[in-house]
């Protein structure tokens, strides 16, 4: 079924979108980092040709994201170091990769980490090697300047992007009765980063309703309280809250401290953790590498790459896990694991647009936007004078089903996106045509792993995260998506976990 432009545009993601096509100056641009053709090879069942060689190493990591390259960070700090890492993207790092052009390095997906709690064990290790944190103390350099977030709302700019103008006592008491709730959870222990150490079955009802049926439970009718809990949803699961699940609602204003220093952040965003890694373990890399078979036989596991088999004791699988059933043999079918589809776009801007006298901010959203707004890549800059920048355009299609928002993103051209992102720009920045000379579009079609309602605590989600020696499974699954919640800190957990029980079974590396 095609996506009517008529419906699109009654929908609530695209009551932006003026396709005026009028435009003060030429502005280039193109798709960029497109993989959905080689990913459809695998969807179509396409035949590969058999390899002409094989290679064998004890451990083979497919997929390079944050958690295929934690892993190979891990193994080779712990002093292993024969090992192969497939990524089928030309360069690695999955939704933390990144641009550079003249003005600026800049993030195509991922752009910060909060500062991740005690609990968060291997982040924290990996930013004291990497420097960022040292004798405890986070470097200043590496933490957001300030001003942080702006939020335009009725006509004005505010400090933050929770609401805080126009508030009425309804409002306000609203805010406040879950902000308390919140506080309660937060104290339970229930609701921790990474949640394998927290997650239990006390709260777990909480998955078996969405988000928004649990805040009218709670009274939450205020249309402030529900845009800004839709945001939060939007933002971190690309979802709204109908559709997620009510457990990781509040994981997502529970599982922090209420008032944590950071984020942590830096130009070309988590790409600068990329480019550390791969400065790391960057000679076990190959990019351009797709994966299209794993094969478990009797003295291991077969891996099938362009023309090499690689033969392995183990694999480290970090791909998205919907690909299971496309790449392992005998893989089941998969029910519980639902993935959101996003837009990002990265604008090169030749000056600063008018912003009603504000003064720039890292993170800006505007009110009753579909999209999430824009990062700026040159609010970490020291430099004193800044007119050209980069920003980073932020939208996750969450209205609708993700099946047609994905048959969307392919079937509108460059020009139909370019419009929809000038158009809720102008809104609120009248001359961003004349400020913009190029707009670079990446699609991302199963973009992150979406908490659905009843997905947090799935059996099929549980069996994937059993790592016992027991199960004598030589594919050790890895990746934020076990979590059922798309962010950094978990990628890296279970790129961690798989690459420290894969060096337990080897027999003695630690």
């Amino acid at each position: 079924m095609k996506v009517g432009r008529r419906k699109f545009l009654r929908s609530g993601s695209a009551a932006l979108v003026g396709l005026s096509l009028k435009s003060d100056r030429p502005i280039a641009g193109s798709f960029v980092n497109d993989s959905f053709q080689m990913g459809h090879l695998l969807r179509d069942r396409v035949s590969f040709p058999p390899p002409k060689r094989t290679e064998k190493f004890p451990v083979v990591i497919v997929g390079g994201g944050i958690a295929g390259l934690s892993a190979a960070w891990r193994l080779q700090k712990r002093g292993f170091t024969d090992f192969v890492l497939l990524e089928m993207n030309p360069q690695a790092g999955g939704n933390a990769r990144w641009g550079e052009n003249e003005i600026t390095a800049y993030p195509w997906a991922a752009h910060y980490v909060p500062v991740p709690g005690p609990k968060a064990e291997y982040v924290r290790e990996l930013f004291e090697d990497l420097g960022v944190l040292k004798d405890g103390q986070w470097e200043e350099r590496d933490l957001c300047f300030a001003p942080q977030e702006r939020l335009f709302l009725y006509g004005r700019w505010q400090d933050g992007i929770e609401p805080a103008v126009g508030l009425t006592k309804k409002d306000r008491d609203q805010f406040q009765h879950l902000e308390d709730l919140f506080a309660k959870f937060r104290a339970s222990g229930e609701f921790t980063i990474p949640l394998e150490l927290g997650r239990s079955a006390k709260f777990q009802d909480l998955d078996r309703l969405s988000f928004s049926d649990w805040l009218q439970q709670q009274g939450g009718d205020s249309r402030l309280v529900n845009w800004y809990m839709n945001y939060a949803c939007r933002d971190d699961y690309g979802a709204l809250a109908k559709d997620t699940s009510a457990w990781a609602g509040v994981h997502y204003f529970s599982s922090r401290e209420a008032e944590e220093k950071g984020p942590l952040t830096w130009p070309e965003g988590n790409g600068w953790i990329t480019r550390r890694l791969l400065e790391r373990v960057g000679g076990n890399v190959r990019t351009n590498q797709m994966v299209y078979r794993v094969a478990q036989t009797k003295r291991g596991v077969s891996i099938f790459s362009g023309e090499i088999e690689f033969q392995s004791d183990f694999v480290i699988f970090a791909a998205p896990t919907f690909l299971g059933p496309y790449l392992i043999e005998g893989f089941p079918h998969l029910n519980d694991f639902v993935y959101s589809p996003w837009l990002t776009a990265n604008l090169t801007l030749e000056r600063l647009p008018d912003s009603r006298g504000a003064e720039p901010a890292w993170d800006t959203v505007f009110f009753d936007s579909p999209t999430l707004g824009y990062v700026d890549a040159m609010h970490q800059s020291l430099r004193t004078h800044i007119d050209r920048t980069v920003w980073t355009f932020y939208w996750a299609l969450a209205d609708g089903a993700p099946e047609q928002n994905r048959r969307l993103l392919l079937e509108k051209d460059w020009s139909y996106w370019k419009e929809a992102i000038l158009h809720d720009l102008e809104r609120v920045h009248s001359d961003i045509r004349q400020c913009v000379s190029r707009i670079d579009v990446m699609r991302m079609g199963h973009a992150m792993i979406r908490p659905a309602i009843g997905s947090v605590f799935s059996e099929e989600r549980r069996r994937l995260t059993r790592r016992e020696p027991r199960t004598g499974s030589r594919l050790l699954f890895a990746n934020s998506d076990l979590s059922s919640i798309s962010i950094f800190e978990e990628a890296q957990y279970h790129g961690v976990l798989a690459a420290q029980i894969a060096l337990e079974r080897l027999g003695g590396h630690r």
